[in-house]
């Protein structure tokens, strides 16, 4: 299955392929061609969390349109998996959800050039 960014997906945590482990959103943050190229994904932890916070969280205000079934927000804790281990593509995040991921990366993260 190939995975764009922007990809809501489906990841087990801990990342392992054994039986007891939680099924969790990731969005991703790297280009189709490196996760074409490399055969893995670079993805952004998904959170519902209320009681903790990180400047560079990003609310995403759309969430019903992504797929997602609760409010949540994207947490700069980013991560690498092989594609295999990706579960299933679970949505999309909206045009504006996008471009405010966008600006908060090129606040918080290094950007090529």
């Amino acid at each position: 299955m190939n995975f764009e960014p922007y990809d809501i997906v489906v990841i087990p945590f801990p990342f392992t392929e054994k039986k007891a482990v939680k099924h969790r959103p990731a969005v991703v943050v790297s280009t189709t061609l490196f996760n074409e190229r490399h055969n893995h994904l670079t993805l952004a932890m998904i959170t519902s969390a209320k009681n903790s916070s990180w400047d560079s969280d990003v609310t995403i205000q759309e969430w019903k349109t992504a797929a997602l079934m609760v409010p949540c927000k994207i947490r700069f804790k980013l991560f690498t998996l092989p594609k295999e281990l990706i579960l299933r593509r679970l949505g999309r995040l909206s045009s504006n959800d996008r471009e405010v991921l966008n600006n908060t990366a090129g606040k918080y993260l290094i950007a090529g050039k």
